[in-house]
């Protein structure tokens, strides 16, 4: 996959601050505040900071966390995995293979049949629906 490579100065005219905020800067929305964590339109939730297809709403389930979760990203080679030893804990963090933005982090209480979740910012996603994709 081609990477995407902007400026900082291109990534803050291309996002909303709190897009920015979580994309480029690894933070976190607040639980149960995101646009998609209620969303069961179908569709693809793609990459808000390039729009590289990262999720199926066929995968997506309701955690109870609150952000939107899945159980597998659309297709591997569009999701990276990286270990975040932040905030004095040990994850696994999900970021867009093209542009490197953080869109959260995985864990190993998902359910069948892969057994993770993805727990992924809305902020950092851009819902289509399927008539649109």
């Amino acid at each position: 996959m081609d990477h995407l490579t902007l400026s900082e100065g291109e990534w803050r005219k291309k996002l909303s601050p709190e897009q920015y905020h979580v994309l480029r800067e690894a933070g976190t929305e607040p639980a149960f505040s995101g646009r998609y964590n209620h969303n069961k339109a179908d569709g693809v939730y793609r990459c808000g900071g390039c729009a590289t297809p990262l999720f199926d709403s066929a995968d997506k389930y309701d955690s109870g966390s609150g952000w939107p979760s899945f159980t597998r990203p659309l297709a591997a080679e569009h999701v990276t995995e990286h270990r975040d030893v932040s905030h004095g804990m040990t994850r696994i963090e999900a970021r867009c293979a093209k542009c490197d933005g953080h869109l959260g982090h995985v864990f190993p209480d998902g359910p069948p049949p892969t057994g993770l979740r993805y727990c992924i910012n809305s902020l950092s996603l851009d819902f289509r629906a399927r008539s649109d994709v």
